[in-house]
């Protein structure tokens, strides 16, 4: 019944007054007589006769509902279930199917999702933005990825880049995160990747972990958990954070390479770790402070062992290398060339075609600058002291260092 004729009708019911069916017709463009039935049972609402109900058509796919919604369940697509509806009879159309699927996944993702907040120490949720690609200022393109880590009460994050996803580069990126974060959570929620999952042992809802992986998930002390496919909200943590990765695309034509790119995400994870978060109303730094303190101890060379590649570095322009967070001096010969980094529990030794060419002990600080005094001499004697005497670059050495052990 339209809306606008039983308006018009009511004005006249309640005014006590007879309509002209005609002149009302033409008003709103319909039959007279239309007019005059809305007229008449609003008047007598007992005329108005019940509509019979429509019985349902039964449908092709009536047999099949419970399978179709287990196999959708289970993330199998529309093609795939066709298929096997037709070895089991079904004689209906892949159209109906494919709509009825579609309502299913509707349906699904429709469904409220929870925000789940831990308690301090117990999660992390770990993942990858994937194949980014920027380009430098001089227009070369440079794809890489970046290894995400947060913790799931105080939502602080590490960053790092790295140009491929290997299992050993996951491992050397937990060890990393778990130092700068000051240790292991009770648990750390990881997507389907194949490095974390024997995808060829697995079945739905039955996981199996890599032998290796979970021998380091022992090791390190943490319970690994995978989340299940099609189900991104299981750890909306660092699936946002992904998101936010977006903001480096900003930097896209302001980096020379690699090493500085590398600042560049560095410099977003803390940017975000003093960021108030949307979630909890505070910055992740100020909430660590009261989670590192449930965060689990870890032995590091123990976890570093199961990086079998060894760390390389390419030697800046500064005549130094960059390991975590911090930058260690080698001698400027070396500059540009590729150095492979060696760990002992306190020290970081750096090798060159299998010769070590410098050790320094590792910093506790961040973003600091650890320089031996020989590699620091010839950086001056190279380029801005290079006029000036040997014993007033060493007494400016001398009294740098002394500067910033105070600091």
């Amino acid at each position: 019944m339209r809306k606008d004729i039983r308006e018009g009708v009511r004005f006249y019911i309640m005014n006590d007054i007879k309509p002209n069916y005609a002149q009302m017709a033409r008003q709103y463009d319909c039959d007279p007589r239309t007019i005059k039935k809305n007229f008449e049972e609003q008047q007598n609402p007992e005329l108005i006769k019940p509509r019979k109900p429509v019985p349902e058509k039964a449908s092709k796919l009536d047999p099949y509902r419970t399978l179709i919604e287990e196999k959708v369940s289970e993330g199998c697509s529309a093609t795939a279930i066709y298929s096997l509806l037709k070895r089991r009879g079904y004689e209906g159309k892949i159209t109906i199917l494919r709509d009825y699927c579609r309502t299913l996944k509707q349906i699904k993702t429709k469904k409220a999702t929870i925000r789940i907040e831990t308690n301090p120490g117990l999660s992390a949720q770990v993942d990858w933005k994937e194949n980014m690609t920027l380009y430098t200022r001089s227009g070369r393109p440079v794809t890489f990825n970046i290894f995400l880590y947060v913790l799931g009460y105080s939502r602080m994050k590490y960053l790092e880049l790295t140009f491929e996803k290997k299992q050993d580069t996951l491992f050397m990126c937990l060890n990393d995160a778990f130092y700068i974060t000051g240790g292991v959570p009770r648990e750390i929620w990881f997507d389907n990747m194949k490095t974390v999952v024997n995808h060829a042992k697995s079945q739905y809802k039955k996981v199996v972990f890599h032998d290796t992986f979970y021998a380091f998930s022992k090791d390190a002390s943490f319970q690994p958990i995978a989340c299940r496919p099609f189900r991104p909200q299981t750890k909306g943590k660092v699936e946002a954070l992904a998101r936010t990765c977006e903001r480096l695309r900003v930097m896209n034509g302001e980096f020379d390479d690699e090493l500085e790119l590398s600042h560049y995400v560095h410099d977003l994870a803390e940017e975000l770790n003093y960021e108030v978060s949307q979630a909890t109303g505070q910055r992740p730094i100020d909430l660590w402070e009261q989670e590192k303190e449930h965060l689990q101890a870890f032995d590091f060379e123990l976890l570093a062992e199961y990086s079998c590649d060894d760390i390389r570095r390419i030697v800046s322009t500064e005549s130094m290398v960059q390991f975590r967070t911090s930058k260690y001096s080698v001698p400027i010969k070396y500059i540009g060339e590729e150095v492979e980094i060696r760990l002992t529990t306190a020290f970081i030794h750096i090798y060159y075609n299998g010769e070590m060419i410098q050790t320094h002990p590792i910093s506790e600080k961040k973003r600091s600058y650890t320089y031996d005094t020989n590699d620091a001499y010839e950086i001056l004697k190279s380029d801005v002291f290079k006029h000036k005497e040997d014993e007033e670059i060493y007494a400016f050495i001398e009294n740098s260092l002394a500067q910033y052990d105070d600091v």
